[in-house]
Parts: C-alpha cells; structure tokens; sequence
C-alpha cells in the first residue's frame, strides 16, 4: 500500500537565511570573550594553508580556544537561547500553515512541517527559539569526554552532505540509527520531493537546490535587504540569472505579506491543491458503483 505522501516540508538553512548573523558569532564567541575576526582567521588559515574541510576547521578551533572553559553541550544549548533571526521568525513557522491550508486540506490530512538543516551547530539550534517550532534540526555536534566536556567533533555536516538530510525528510529516516541509503520505494516515501521547498542563501546551498531541482521540488535563495556591501543579494542574484539554481530570490524578510511569504504562501496551497486533487482521483477511481436493477 502506497503512503499518503500528504505533508509538505519547508526546508531552511540557518546562517544568513533564517538569521542575519552567523551563530557562533551571534552568541558563542562574545560569551567567551574570542574575537570573531582573529577566530575565522585562525579558521580560514586551516582551511587555505592545510586544506582542512571549513566544518572541522572551525569545530577543532572551538575546541582550542574553550578548552580551558569546560564547556558542555549542555551550555551551548543554554547560549541558543540567544539567537537572533530575520523580522518575521519564529512567528511564520505556525502562522503560515495557518493562513495556507483551509478545512479541505486538513480533512485529507494535509500539513506542514519545518526542517533545518545547517552547517552551524546543533546544540546552539537546539537551545533556540526555532527549535519547538521545526520537526527536526540537523547540525555539526560534539562529543563530550568522561566528565562531560566537548571534546571531538561528532558529525560535521558540509555544504555537500547537507543532500543526505533531504533524503533523510524524503524517507522519514530521521533517527540516525537508520541507514538513509536502504532502498525505499518512491511510493512509500513519506514526503516527495516535489512537496519540498528549500530556503537557502547562497553557493553553499547549490547542492541541495540541485536536488530540488532534478527532483520536481521548489528553491528559494534570499538574501539580506540590510547588508550594505550588496554582497548578500549579488549571491541571490547570481543563483538565479546566471547559475540557473533557483527561480526566485527574495528579502529575507518572514513577515506575513513580504515578497518571501507570499512565495512560500503560495508554494504551499499549490503543493497542498496537488496533494488534494490527486486524494480525490484516488478515491474516485477506487469507488464502485453499485450494481442497479
């Protein structure tokens, strides 16, 4: 039997699409007192000089910069608490599902759910405001030694490896205890690709635009209206005129009735009418008329 395949998932990245600031920046660096230029530099140092992936470059330099404050995962989840996001969050994650799907929609099962999938880290995530809002969040972790300090990366997720995380919505392969890569009929998939929407920010989203796109599924790159050097939208810009990655860029700007939540407003009640004309052809088609005399 084929899975109602009824939800639709909105899909974001974090750092520069749900928030203007990069996390640690926002709240972990200025609780430690670090400086944030001299730590992405120290960063980008690994990365260019020994070609270190830039995920465990800036993971293995937390590390030595808090190895001295016995840090926990449970703090970093504390710090979360501090995060700050674009106008309109976390607000639309209940009320645009609200204004989108009408009584018909719901009686057929129909709804939405939200995902984050970052290259930023999860405890931080965990600890925020966003978190009761989203069915899961994906992220780079810690692991913590004996006495309960983070001490080795657990799981670093790259701008590449972030496609492994639509498959894992795609199946309902959540937990990781589950191998993403056994097989699974497309029919039993829980949520299709083409009831995805990927919001993202720039050329580290492309991978997974990629697989929207190849997959029917919908993108969205936004960008910030209030970053003054115009970079924020020329990223925006060139994934959709020049790279062919997405078909709209929008402010990052949440608000009910911005240019961005009339995108996802009206992505949603097309996946949503979709989902409910093909409900009804099911039903019809399965219903036998009686025998007449």
């Amino acid at each position: 039997m084929a899975t109602p395949q009824n939800i639709i998932a909105l899909i974001y990245d974090y750092d520069q699409t749900l928030s203007p600031l990069y996390m640690q920046d926002d709240v972990l660096l200025p609780e430690f007192g670090i400086d944030p230029a001299q730590f992405w530099q120290r960063c980008n140092t690994l990365v260019r000089e020994q070609q270190w992936d830039g995920e465990l470059a800036y993971m293995k330099c937390l590390l030595d910069y808090l190895g001295m404050d016995r840090v926990t995962n449970a703090r970093l989840t504390s710090l979360g608490a501090g995060l700050r996001f674009f106008p309109g969050l976390p607000e639309l994650f209940e009320a645009l599902p609200a204004k989108c799907l009408n009584a018909e929609h719901e009686a057929a099962g129909i709804k939405v759910e939200h995902y984050i999938i970052s290259s930023g880290l999860k405890a931080l995530l965990d600890g925020s405001r966003l978190q009761p809002h989203v069915k899961a969040i994906f992220g780079c972790e810690f692991g913590e030694d004996a006495e309960g300090r983070i001490s080795f990366p657990k799981r670093a997720i790259s701008h590449t490896t972030k496609t492994q995380f639509l498959f894992r919505i795609n199946k309902g392969m959540l937990s990781y205890e589950q191998d993403v890569n056994d097989h699974m009929p497309v029919d039993l998939r829980p949520i299709p690709f083409e009831n995805m929407v990927y919001v993202g920010d720039g050329p580290t989203d492309v991978p997974c635009f990629t697989v929207m796109n190849r997959n029917g599924g919908h993108g969205i790159a936004v960008y910030n209206p209030n970053d003054p050097s115009g970079r924020s939208f020329r990223k925006s810009f060139q994934l959709c005129s020049h790279a062919g990655r997405v078909k709209h860029i929008a402010p990052a700007d949440y608000r009910e009735g911005s240019h961005l939540w009339l995108l996802l407003a009206e992505m949603v009640r097309e996946i949503a009418e979709r989902i409910l004309r093909r409900r009804i052809d099911e039903r019809d088609h399965a219903t036998v008329p009686a025998p007449t005399f």
